[in-house]
């Protein structure tokens, strides 16, 4: 993880969940066989420093299909199929901006200009959709939010869902951009009040508008 964040979270580290959290996960990985692979837990910290954050997207789950997670929330490695959600934010950006479908579904190019692909839980059993929710990464991940909203100000923070929705309920919008729509996924989004949602564009405005760098998506 980047030192940056080692700071910014070291009390957590330090906390009695966390460190039932790291037995509780370190045995996962030592009995079965667990996503994302170990070394990309934390790698949406380490492809998107703590002074360049200026979006925060969260997700709920890793992927828990094979090859799928890297530990960046909604990305899938290079040469991996785009999944449906993925394969929906590219369409509304797509309508949004008029920038095609790319045929890689790795975002580490989006982490790398500051937007933070934070998933609220960071591992999960193979092929067991929400297994490893309600062991601590939660608390973690929301002490996660709860610092960066603390402790910058002008984040836009993209919120897609309604488990999104309240994991982000605390954050102060008189200090950031907070963008709310449904879920990305096909059942959600073929409901209506995804595409159109222009988050993309709303999100590039407002940066100009802080004086900061705009996001290439």
């Amino acid at each position: 993880m980047d030192s940056s964040w080692k700071e910014l979270l070291k009390e957590e580290f330090e906390k009695p969940y966390f460190a039932d959290l790291t037995a509780f996960v370190k045995n996962e990985y030592a009995e079965k066989e667990v996503f994302p692979p170990a070394e990309f837990v934390f790698n949406a910290f380490n492809h998107c420093s703590l002074k360049s954050v200026k979006v925060v997207i969260l997700g709920q789950d890793p992927y828990h299909g094979d090859g799928q997670a890297h530990g960046l929330s909604f990305s899938v490695p290079e040469g991996v199929a785009l999944p449906p959600s993925l394969r929906n934010i590219f369409k509304e950006i797509l309508q949004d901006l008029n920038i095609a479908i790319p045929t890689s579904g790795n975002l580490e190019r989006w982490s790398e200009q500051g937007v933070l692909l934070l998933n609220a839980t960071l591992t999960v059993e193979a092929h067991q959709a929400g297994s490893h929710q309600k062991r601590g990464w939660e608390t973690f991940t929301d002490a996660v939010i709860r610092r960066l909203a603390e402790q910058k100000e002008n984040l836009v923070f993209l919120l897609w869902g309604s488990y999104a929705h309240r994991k982000g309920a605390f954050i102060d919008m008189n200090k950031h951009l907070v963008l709310k729509s449904v879920h990305p996924s096909p059942l959600s989004a073929n409901r209506g009040g995804w595409f159109g949602n222009k988050h993309f564009s709303g999100t590039n405005l407002y940066l100009q508008e802080k004086g900061l760098e705009t996001i290439h998506w």
